[in-house]
């Protein structure tokens, strides 16, 4: 089995605006390794969002292959890459995206619906991602009853509970103080020392330091890649 958890080549991402095709993604090669902590980074419109919704798999490429996990996910249909999100990627989203009616036990739990585990298993392995994550006392809350940095928490540990093959993190703390953004960064550096493959978007410097690879994007095409 090879060591990369991800290998992209040739991705082209073309998106028609009426007449005009615009050209967001032009040609991207890229390799991830299991374990890696990797930050995406570049200015807005360098395709840096585009190429985050193509490696979860919420987007497939106008050309090029992507395989994760060994899998060629760039030929799959729509609810084959539903199956492939649900169980090979944990997202993490600045916006949270909790269940608002929902314990934090529950909307942990609720990619493990989708997978068909049993209830008793459910519980079990949400409380502990709960637990991991420092919300122990906490299982019974809803988002509304919970701090900013708390809900990103029950986001994180609905992203582990699936073990997936990587985490996906969408500027992990633009809706956080610097100070909840600090300990929400602290718990990646967590995930990643415990074997995740760790990949997360952001336009923060001070955010992309704690990886260890740092990809810059430009007009749709890697500008740089470096190891920190």
């Amino acid at each position: 089995m090879s060591d990369n958890v991800i290998e992209i080549r040739g991705i082209i991402r073309d998106f028609k605006l009426g007449q005009e095709t615009v050209h967001v993604l032009k040609g991207i090669d890229l390799d991830i390794k299991r374990g890696e902590y990797v930050a995406i980074m570049g200015p807005s419109g360098s395709g840096k969002s585009t190429l985050m919704n193509l490696l979860g798999c919420l987007d497939t490429p106008t050309a090029g292959s992507y395989m994760l996990n060994g899998k060629d996910v760039s030929q799959m249909a729509d609810d084959e890459l539903a199956d492939i999100r649900n169980t090979e990627i944990g997202f993490v989203f600045q916006t949270f995206n909790l269940l608002p009616r929902t314990t934090a036990l529950d909307n942990v739990a609720l990619p493990m619906i989708y997978a068909g585990a049993s209830k008793k298993s459910r519980i079990d392995r949400a409380s502990e991602v709960l637990t991991d994550v420092g919300l122990a006392d906490r299982m019974d809350h809803k988002p509304n009853q919970l701090s900013g940095g708390q809900r990103q928490r029950v986001a994180v540990g609905r992203a582990l509970v699936n073990k997936p093959s990587i985490i996906l993190a969408d500027e992990p703390t633009g809706n956080l103080d610097s100070k909840t953004g600090t300990e929400i960064m602290a718990l990646f550096d967590q995930i990643h020392a415990s074997g995740n493959t760790v990949i997360m978007v952001t336009h923060e410097e001070d955010i992309a330091a704690h990886a260890k690879r740092v990809i810059r994007l430009r007009d749709g095409i890697i500008e740089s890649d470096t190891y920190q």
